[in-house]
């Protein structure tokens, strides 16, 4: 398998288990974010889409020509559910767990520790070859209930990423589903 770190173009490494933001945060940091053509590289998106969802409201205003880290986690986490779910449905589903896009003060968990377990979640039931809905809420709560000091509403939570995982799994099995479909087309003509 040919895994990626979700959301991004970037190979999984084993380093990306337990915290895959820290990938990229090193970029970030020495670079004070990401340019649109580097972000675009990162998640497979035109610079386009990416300026869209700006505009729409769904990822915060650029300060300058760079991406900071709230941006990048967002973007990061829409796309990683874009291949499942409709884009407005991605962000009433933000909305449910940080609220508005432009306040952190009301999120009941920060976006990189969002990400963060997202990823570990997915990892380990990758691993384990396990995307059955009972496993899967049983991983969620493990990892949520881990963080639970760093959460303000762990059950909204818990519900939120349920929905993100099995979509990010549906997204995968859709991607799967479209290669064999590209292989039975080719051979047809």
């Amino acid at each position: 398998m040919n895994r990626l770190i979700p959301g991004t173009t970037l190979k999984f490494t084993e380093q990306a288990r337990n915290s895959a933001f820290s990938m990229i945060s090193p970029v970030l940091e020495a670079t004070g974010g990401l340019t649109l053509s580097q972000l675009s590289k990162l998640t497979g998106l035109e610079g386009t889409t990416i300026q869209n969802w700006i505009k729409r409201g769904w990822v915060s205003s650029t300060k300058g020509k760079k991406y900071d880290k709230q941006q990048v986690l967002r973007i990061l986490l829409i796309n990683m559910l874009r291949n499942a779910m409709k884009l407005d449905d991605i962000v009433r589903l933000m909305e449910y767990v940080n609220g508005d896009v432009e306040d952190t003060s009301d999120d009941i968990v920060a976006e990189d520790l969002l990400y963060n377990i997202l990823c570990r979640i997915i990892f380990k039931a990758e691993d384990e070859g396990a995307f059955v809905p009972e496993i899967v809420e049983e991983l969620v709560a493990q990892e949520v209930d881990e963080y639970k000091d760093e959460i303000t509403d762990v059950q909204k939570l818990r519900k939120a990423m349920y929905v993100m995982i099995m979509a990010y799994r549906s997204g995968y099995l859709k991607g799967e589903m479209e290669k064999g479909m590209e292989v039975i087309l080719s051979e047809m003509q």
